[in-house]
C-alpha cells in the first residue's frame, strides 16, 4: 500500500469525526450557546449544505493548481473551521466554523479520490479509493464515540481541538508522503465541466442520493427508533453505532476489493440487499439484538456501494474526473438531507418511528432501478463501439482491396 494513502486516510479520519461528532455533543453545544436542540441542528444541516456547495465550488478553483497543493489547501481550510469552531464565541461563530469546515470536505474526497486512484495499477483503482474511504469508516468506530466521550467528559470545545489538531496530522502527511504529479490533465474549468455532458455521471449521481439516502432516512433517527421501538437504554445507542461503524468499515473494503473486479454486479446485489434489509428493519426494530444485527448490515450494504459508485464517476468521467469525483461526494450528502427530511415527514404524520425504514427501502429501491438502466446504456454504448469499429475495419479492408486491384495486385490475404 502506497504511504500516501495513509495520509489521505489520515484526512478523511479527521473529516469524519467531525461531520458526525457533532451529533453526539449537540446537547452540551446547546445549553452552552443558550439555543434550542432544533437550533442547535443548524450546526448539522449547515455542514451538509456547506459539503454540497464547496464540493465543485473548490474543486473548480482548484484546477489551476496541483492536486497535492490543493488537497494542502483543504486540509488547512479543515484545520481553520475546526479552530473557529473550539474557540467560538458565539452560536454563530460555531455556526461559521462548521460551515468553513465543510467547504474542505467534498473536494479532499473528490480530489482525494482520484489521487488514490492514480497511486496504484488500474485494476486496483476501487481498492485504492476504498482504502482512503475507511478513513472515513473508521471515524465512525473510534473517532465519533471517542469524540462524544471526550467532549461528554471534558467540553465539547476540546473535542473540537482535538480534530483540528488531527487535520494537522493529516496536513503534514499529505505535504510528506502525496507525490506531486501537477496539474489536473484538463487545466481548464470547461474542461472539467465538460465530464457531466455524460448522462452515465448524472446516473451514478443519482444512484449516489437515493442509494446512501436511503441510509440515512433510517440512521438520521436511529436513537428514537432504538430507544422508543427496541427498548434500549440511550446509553446503549453510542454502541449501537459503534456497530453502525463497523458495518460501514466491512463494507467499504469488501465494496473495493469486489469493485475491482465486478463492478455493476456489485451494485445490484448491494442496492438490492439494502433495500430489502431497511424493509425488514420496520420489523427486526422491534427486537433488541435482530436490531442490533439489522443496523450493522445497514451500514455494511450502504458502503458497500461506495467505491463502485466513486469508482464508476472516475470511469466515466475518465478525461477530467475531479469536479465529477467532487460532486458525487457532494451527491453523498445531498442524499443525507433528503433523506432526513422525508423521514422526519413520514414521523410527523404519525406513521412512527420505524417509518423512515420504509422511505429508505424506496430510495435504495429507486437507486437499484437506475444501476439497471446505467448498465444497458453502457452495454448499448460498447455494442455501438463495436459496430462502428467493425464499420471502419470493413472500409479499410475495401478501401486497400480496390487500391490492390487498380494496381494489379491480388488483395490482400486472397489465396494464389
Amino acid at each position: 500500500m502506497p504511504l500516501a494513502l495513509l495520509a489521505l486516510a489520515i484526512g478523511a479520519f479527521g473529516i469524519g469525526t467531525t461531520e458526525f461528532v457533532i451529533m453526539g455533543v449537540l446537547p452540551q453545544v446547546a445549553d452552552d450557546f443558550g439555543v434550542s436542540i432544533p437550533t442547535a441542528g443548524w450546526l448539522v444541516s449547515g455542514y451538509a449544505l456547506g459539503v454540497v456547495l464547496g464540493a465543485p465550488l473548490l474543486t473548480v478553483l482548484g484546477t489551476r493548481v496541483s492536486r497535492k497543493k490543493m488537497l494542502m489547501f483543504l486540509m488547512g481550510l479543515f484545520v481553520a473551521g475546526n479552530a473557529l469552531s473550539a474557540a467560538a464565541p458565539t452560536f454563530g461563530a460555531m455556526l461559521a466554523g462548521r460551515v468553513v469546515a465543510s467547504l474542505a470536505h467534498g473536494a479532499f474526497f473528490g480530489i482525494g479520490s482520484v489521487v488514490a486512484a492514480d497511486l496504484v495499477a488500474p485494476e486496483r483503482k476501487a481498492s485504492a479509493i476504498s482504502l482512503m474511504f475507511t478513513g472515513l469508516t473508521v471515524a465512525n468506530v473510534v473517532g465519533v464515540p471517542g469524540g462524544t466521550h471526550i467532549g461528554q467528559a471534558a467540553g465539547w470545545r476540546v473535542t473540537f481541538a482535538i480534530v483540528a489538531a488531527l487535520g494537522v496530522v493529516g496536513l503534514l502527511g499529505v505535504a510528506r508522503l502525496v507525490p506531486e504529479t501537477g496539474r489536473p490533465e484538463t487545466g481548464s474549468v470547461r474542461g472539467e465541466f465538460a465530464a457531466f455532458r455524460n448522462v452515465q455521471v448524472w446516473l451514478a449521481m443519482a444512484m449516489t442520493v437515493l442509494g446512501y439516502g436511503g441510509v440515512f432516512a433510517a440512521i438520521t433517527y436511529v436513537t428514537p427508533m432504538m430507544t422508543e421501538v427496541a427498548g434500549y437504554d440511550e446509553a446503549a445507542v453510542t454502541w449501537l453505532l459503534v456497530l453502525f461503524g463497523l458495518g460501514m468499515f466491512l463494507g467499504n473494503l469488501l465494496g473495493g476489493r469486489f469493485a475491482d473486479r465486478a463492478l455493476m454486479p456489485l451494485l445490484f446485489t448491494s442496492l438490492g440487499a439494502l433495500s430489502l434489509t431497511l424493509l425488514l428493519f420496520t420489523v427486526t426494530a422491534r427486537h433488541q439484538v435482530l436490531a442490533a444485527v439489522t443496523l450493522t448490515l445497514i451500514g455494511a450494504l450502504g458502503f458497500a456501494t461506495v467505491p463502485p459508485l466513486q469508482k464508476w464517476v472516475l470511469d466515466q468521467a475518465a478525461a477530467a474526473p475531479t469536479l465529477a469525483s467532487a460532486a458525487n461526494i457532494g451527491a453523498f450528502n445531498l442524499g443525507n438531507a433528503l433523506a432526513a427530511w422525508l423521514g422526519g415527514v413520514v414521523i410527523a404524520a404519525g406513521h412512527g418511528y420505524t417509518a423512515p425504514n420504509w422511505v429508505g427501502a424506496l430510495l435504495s429501491g429507486s437507486a437499484l432501478l437506475l444501476s439497471f438502466l446505467a448498465a444497458h446504456l453502457g452495454r448499448r454504448a460498447r455494442s455501438t463501439s463495436r459496430v462502428v469499429a467493425g464499420s471502419h475495419t470493413a472500409a479499410a479492408t475495401a478501401g486497400r482491396a480496390d487500391a490492390d486491384r487498380a494496381a494489379g495486385r491480388a488483395p490482400a490475404g486472397a489465396g494464389h
